[in-house]
């Protein structure tokens, strides 16, 4: 595992404050690593709303199975997270480590087991000993408190360099309520719900359904548009509780997501999970630049997304940017076999500022040397105009580089 933290990373953590109704401990269980915090529990002392959205994976570990399963009942008192082991494809072994820690977590938090929420992260494959941490769970319980996030973050990081936390205010009904939220990841990282694990929690009064649609539309301009390397994970999970603790001030229950009193919500919501997402790419194992790829010009938005997908996600691009090498050509192969639309005689290409291509050619005022400049920055743009429509997306990656190739080649041993 790579000890050096990302040079991307944040320049400083944000003051996280105490969301009231929620209490957050961490212990070390031993679970792959020695004398490093591997479970966490958040406990609501009150039932709290939750929202959930999960991988597309087909191989889903047995943690997402059971979240799938609790997310009808649409309330939450308590949320298990391990590291170091990813508790996915491990048969009947796995839903019995669900059970088990379920029926722990709900005897220390004194609450039903459809109430209890649980993600695991780490290896796949190998079964996971939930006794090492159902044990613990009822001294974590009583431990908890709310001034913990940062912690948190870190009991669930695997090859994450730094912990990931944000966290946003907003108001309804002139109430102020606050927003916070952690995530992990760094590796298996890809666009398709929610490739990593994230906890975000809110003091607001929202029901479960409104919640739900609230979540499920943020994440497309948000978790659902960053990439690492492709691979989405089997264990993405994104879950949002709200503890309505602000009902105290006088803030009435919001019950559809179409309330116009959402609209300042909406916005710190949004902006919160896009922090988190980003955060993520710019930990993305063995990263050294963050880069943002935007398709204007195709033939749908959709359209625009997959192509922009294609750039992000080939390693030709992704190795050219992580040796500072301004080779357009990898751009326009990656529009070629995108499957969308695209005409070669209309394309154009921008490194930063710079157009390099236009027309279907080297632009005629090409300078390798401005170009070589932008490449040597630490962010990156790259956008490419399809010259047919009116579609656009902007997803984000990182580079190729040979510590990538190091981290998941040693990742088991």
């Amino acid at each position: 595992m790579s000890s050096a933290v990302s040079p991307l990373a944040p320049k400083f953590y944000p003051e996280m404050p105490v969301v009231r109704g929620v209490r957050i401990a961490t212990a070390a269980a031993g679970i792959k690593y020695k004398n490093r915090t591997d479970v966490l529990l958040m406990v609501f002392d009150e039932p709290a709303s939750v929202a959930g959205v999960f991988t597309r994976s087909k191989c889903p570990s047995a943690p997402v199975d059971f979240c799938r399963a609790n997310l009808p009942h649409g309330t939450a008192r308590a949320v298990v997270v391990n590291s170091g082991n990813a508790n996915a494809f491990t048969g009947v072994k796995g839903k019995a480590a669900t059970e088990l820690t379920a029926d722990s977590a709900s005897k220390a938090v004194g609450c039903q087991t459809n109430e209890v929420y649980l993600a695991s992260t780490g290896v796949i494959g190998e079964p996971l000993d939930a006794t090492k941490f159902a044990g613990v769970l009822g001294d974590m319980h009583r431990s908890a408190v709310g001034d913990f996030w940062l912690e948190a973050a870190k009991a669930i990081m695997t090859t994450d360099t730094y912990p990931k936390v944000a966290t946003r205010t907003a108001e309804i009904d002139g109430v102020p309520v606050v927003i916070n939220g952690i995530a992990k990841g760094a590796g298996m990282i890809a666009p398709d719900m929610a490739t990593m694990l994230s906890f975000v929690v809110t003091d607001a009064d929202i029901a479960p359904a409104a919640l739900q649609a609230l979540l499920s539309q943020g994440v497309g301009p948000s978790f659902n548009s960053v990439t690492v390397d492709s691979d989405t994970s089997t264990s993405d999970t994104l879950l949002l509780f709200a503890t309505g603790k602000a009902a105290a001030d006088g803030q009435k229950k919001v019950e559809t997501a179409d309330d116009p009193r959402l609209v300042s919500f909406r916005d710190a919501l949004n902006d919160l999970l896009k922090d988190l997402a980003l955060q993520v790419v710019r930990d993305g194992e063995g990263a050294r630049k963050m880069v943002a790829v935007t398709v204007t010009g195709a033939e749908s938005d959709a359209a625009a997304k997959r192509i922009a997908l294609s750039i992000a996600n080939s390693p030709l691009v992704k190795t050219a940017v992580a040796g500072e090498d301004a080779n357009w050509g990898r751009v326009v192969m990656a529009v070629g076999k995108s499957g969308e639309m695209a005409d070669r005689d209309r394309l154009a290409i921008w490194f930063g500022d710079i157009r390099v291509a236009v027309n279907g050619e080297r632009d005629p005022d090409y300078s390798e040397a401005a170009t070589t400049a932008v490449m040597q920055q630490e962010d990156i743009a790259i956008r490419a105009d399809i010259g047919l429509g009116n579609g656009t997306a902007t997803v984000w990656t990182c580079d190729l580089t040979k510590e990538y190739v190091a981290i998941n080649g040693d990742y088991r041993s």
